[in-house]
């Protein structure tokens, strides 16, 4: 039984914790298990970066209704069954949910198994706010809306946007209460009769801007045997279809998808979680990957701007096709505040070329792999090092992926000042480099040579720099800080590394004994930050919670050096989390003494949650490990 606390340094946040979500992206309906969407914290229809539905209670007048059974399929549907109470018992209600092209539909049954007639009163009452979901995930209040009601549904209204719910049959009856929609329907039925109603919820007047649904990647999934592995396998490549969006922006002859990063609160492209998502998966899709790095291709930085963190041929971080006020952020719609994710696409280049993308798909990135190879020598330049400020105005403080504002800290539980040079984010950049180099040498482009230097290079800065011996063992520090000082206090990020070829394999085979000590891996994943160091604390975002993908990351690279004693402890930690989630892995959680605790704001399902999870399925079911995992030569 897992536990379930507030989470410790983001207090006021709606939770997610014990919700029931049903998602076809960009849309996803957050429940309580058995159905009722209650007015209350993070419940609700989202439609990207909107919630266009903050209530939907449906039952009997005068008669309590008892919830049998909750079934989740795919990502995208749900059913709940449940019976009426006291001498109505012998009836009946069923609510199937479907989510489809941006809306959700719910079709409501009444199902009368008495030997005599029955005359009830269905009542539906529904709510809308119109929040952005910046605002909902901010906990802050939202003004309610007063609706348009007439017997076939109901709408509500802000500027620019509009939300409606259609009844099939129309009501009975049809009231405005407050800020809520109040319809009825008088039902009268014989013994063994049946009768529904459809109801539709969603955006109004047009499409709400934004990235499109996408149908599900064909996945060439190997054989995971039978169990609970192929259980939480299944699980994961549903809820990776229902992550799954495509670009608006493809030329006709392509339909380019991607995953988003998560619901509700991230439900768009991100570049560093949709490339991780892709390489994590890419044993399974070539198609994903190639979809994902002509996304992120496409809104390639082109020009400087202070305010979006634009640069010429950066990759940038996330978009948000109205911007994002919350929480102290300010952000753009395409903002780049990321020191990663140029590296990781060149990184991923490389590793679909190497697993079959075909010649002439790589061949048109190219262009965009000089410019991203570019950028990366123009952010190493003045220190040696891929560093990063952080935003001064509304952006991320932290540009790697612990972006929290405290996420990188001494072993003394001191925030280390920025900027920083983060250790895994000098791995990528080398891989980067070594991955470029193949591909300009294979379709005979200039520059090859320089990059296989600059590597070498950055290899030689790197052991020279990061390497600490202290108390906690001998191991890469999470980062140099503002005045170049490695940065103490074991951190998962050195896993990072393994499967980037920076390191010796004397110095892989430290990382590896580091990870395997019990502060790192306590049994049922790995921690973000050890245990021995003062500002661990396991309910905090990024130090001393399990990620899964960050955990997966850390399997493949333990394998991929043949420390399969360490991975296999890893991998069969996260597994078995795994079920204390029903195999529905959130985005992190944390550990204490061996029992697993929620993190109650945790996107749940998260894309590289899920593609960590398949990762970390094919890794104990022995499928062969992807190419990138050994590093590039």
């Amino acid at each position: 039984m897992r536990r379930s606390y507030a989470t410790s340094d983001r207090p006021g946040q709606a939770t997610l914790d014990e919700l029931l979500t049903v998602l076809a992206a960009p849309a996803m309906l957050l429940s309580d298990p058995d159905g009722q969407v209650r007015a209350e914290g993070a419940q609700g229809l989202y439609v990207g970066d909107t919630r266009y539905l903050s209530r939907l209670e449906i039952g009997i007048d005068g008669v309590d209704l008892v919830t049998r059974s909750t079934r989740l399929d795919d990502a995208g549907t749900a059913r709940f069954d449940g019976e009426l109470g006291g001498d109505r018992a012998a009836v009946r209600l069923r609510r199937d949910r479907t989510l489809v092209d941006r809306r959700a539909v719910e079709l409501v049954e009444l199902h009368n198994t008495a030997a005599h007639a029955v005359a009830l009163r269905l009542v539906v009452r529904a709510r809308s706010d119109l929040a952005a979901t910046a605002v909902v995930k901010s906990g802050t209040a939202v003004d309610t809306l007063v609706p348009e009601v007439d017997r076939g549904g109901a709408r509500w209204y802000r500027p620019g946007t509009e939300a409606e719910l259609v009844a099939e049959p129309a009501a009975g009856e049809a009231t405005a209460v407050g800020p809520d929609a109040v319809l009825t329907w008088p039902v009268h039925l014989k013994a063994g009769e049946r009768w529904s109603v459809r109801l539709t919820i969603g955006p109004a007047g047009g499409r709400p801007a934004g990235f499109a649904p996408a149908k599900p990647i064909p996945w060439n999934v190997p054989d995971a045997g039978t169990g609970y592995l192929t259980t939480l396998l299944n699980r994961s490549l549903a809820d990776l279809d229902g992550l799954m969006l495509a670009d608006p922006h493809a030329p006709d002859e392509r339909y380019d998808r991607f995953t988003a990063a998560g619901s509700p609160w991230f439900c768009t492209l991100f570049g560093r979680d949709s490339l991780w998502s892709a390489r994590l998966l890419l044993p399974l899709s070539t198609e994903l990957a190639a979809g994902t790095l002509r996304v992120l291709a496409r809104r390639q930085g082109r020009r400087h701007d202070v305010r979006s963190e634009e640069e010429p041929g950066k990759i940038l971080h996330e978009v948000r096709p109205g911007g994002l006020r919350a929480g102290g952020l300010d952000l753009p719609p395409h903002y780049y505040g990321t020191i990663d994710a140029t590296s990781l696409w060149c990184c991923l280049l490389h590793d679909t070329w190497r697993a079959g993308l075909a010649d002439d798909e790589v061949e048109a990135l190219l262009p965009n792999l000089e410019l991203a190879l570019a950028w990366i020598a123009r952010a190493a330049q003045s220190t040696g090092f891929l560093t990063y400020r952080g935003s001064s105005g509304g952006g991320l403080a932290n540009q790697g992926w612990k972006d929290s504002a405290g996420g990188v800290r001494w072993a003394d539980g001191t925030v280390a000042a920025r900027p920083l040079a983060l250790c895994e984010v000098q791995g990528y950049a080398y891989a980067a480099a070594r991955g470029g180099a193949a591909l300009l040498d294979a379709f005979g482009r200039e520059g090859a040579r320089e990059w296989r230097e600059w590597a070498d290079s950055l290899a030689v800065r790197f052991r020279s720099t990061f390497w600490i011996d202290d108390p906690a063992g001998r191991y890469p520090a999470i980062a140099l800080d503002a005045e170049g000082r490695a940065v103490t206090g074991p951190a998962s990020n050195m896993a990072h590394l393994l499967p980037t070829g920076l390191l010796t394999a004397a110095e892989a085979d430290q990382v590896a004994d580091r990870l395997a000590r019990p502060d790192l891996d306590g049994g049922r994943g790995l921690r973000t930050l050890s245990s021995t160091s003062a500002g661990f604390d396991p309910l905090t975002y990024h130090c001393g919670s399990v990620w899964p993908h960050d955990t997966a990351i850390a399997v493949l690279g333990l394998a991929g050096i043949g420390r399969d004693d360490a991975a296999r402890s890893l991998g069969e930690g996260l597994v078995s989390a795994a079920a204390e989630f029903d195999d529905r892995l959130p985005e992190l959680y944390a550990e204490i003494d061996g029992e697993i605790v929620s993190y109650a704001t945790a996107c749940r399902p998260q894309a590289w949650a899920a593609a960590g999870a398949v990762a970390v399925v094919g890794y104990l079911s022995g499928w062969p490990l992807p190419e990138w995992t050994r590093g590039i030569s």
